[in-house]
């Protein structure tokens, strides 16, 4: 290998910082939609309510078991101390299904307010990303302790914030322009399997575009880390202060002395 041919510090140094902001943006992401348990705890409870609906038909029971299992995950998490908001989030979405199918007899209804939060969500990334403040980057912004210094400090993060706003809203409606006709047509179970089978694949895909999006972005603005320095600066600023004026009444209390 030739000089020419070897990489130098400043290239191996540039790929170290692109490894290193891919990993962090893969934390982030992990973090910010609850990884493999936080998958599990989404599509845990329909698919025990469509499996035991699927056996007996029975709405109660299949509504009961799969309010319980949603808040057992709670109480799990609980006990080991994690991050319980992606449980707590699955406990509500299960708690309305269950009430709103209770209330009307239907079983389908189970679906319903998932469903409907899904056309929403999918909405809200669409419009937020058209209005200039991308979903995704105010969700996103405190994970990467950028917090809004994307949007008027960090074009380049905006754009993909973008990107993946559009990503996330298009990809949802098409999971609902799947699930809404299913709904007046379909039978319970049939709804049922469709979503959960349709939990994971559109969120996977979503998460990924994201990652995409980010890793060619770059990297984000620590404005905690800025904040940290400023608060040092200034300590320095007025302990070098306080020692200026300690030494400038020194003398003078040198020169009382004398007199």
């Amino acid at each position: 290998m030739t000089s020419l041919d070897k990489p130098t510090t400043e290239e191996t140094s540039a790929d170290t910082s692109a490894d290193d902001a891919r990993a962090v943006t893969e934390a982030a992401l992990f973090e910010a939609f609850g990884g493999v348990r936080g998958m599990v705890e989404t599509v845990l409870p329909g698919l025990l309510f469509v499996s035991i609906y699927t056996v007996n038909k029975n709405l109660h029971m299949s509504a009961l078991a799969a309010l319980g299992v949603a808040l057992v995950m709670v109480v799990v998490r609980l006990a080991r101390r994690d991050t319980v908001k992606h449980a707590f989030s699955g406990v509500f979405g299960v708690g309305f299904g269950v009430v709103f199918a209770m209330m009307t007899g239907n079983a389908k209804d189970f679906y319903l307010p998932g469903m409907l939060y899904t056309l929403g969500l999918a909405l809200a990334y669409i419009v937020t990303a058209m209005a200039g403040v991308p979903l995704i980057g105010l969700m996103l912004g405190p994970v990467f302790k950028e917090n809004l210094s994307w949007r008027t400090r960090n074009p380049g993060r905006k754009k993909a914030y973008t990107k993946a706003s559009w990503a996330w809203g298009l990809i949802l409606l098409a999971k609902c322009a799947i699930l809404f006709p299913l709904y007046w047509w379909a039978d319970t179970t049939q709804l049922g399997w469709v979503l959960v089978a349709l939990k994971i694949p559109p969120f996977l895909l979503a998460v990924y575009l994201t990652w995409v999006f980010l890793a060619k972005a770059p990297p984000p603005i620590d404005v905690f880390a800025e904040m940290e320095a400023q608060e040092r600066a200034e300590e320095e600023r007025k302990a070098a202060a306080a020692g200026e004026d300690a030494g400038e009444e020194a003398p003078a209390g040198r020169h009382r002395r004398r007199s």
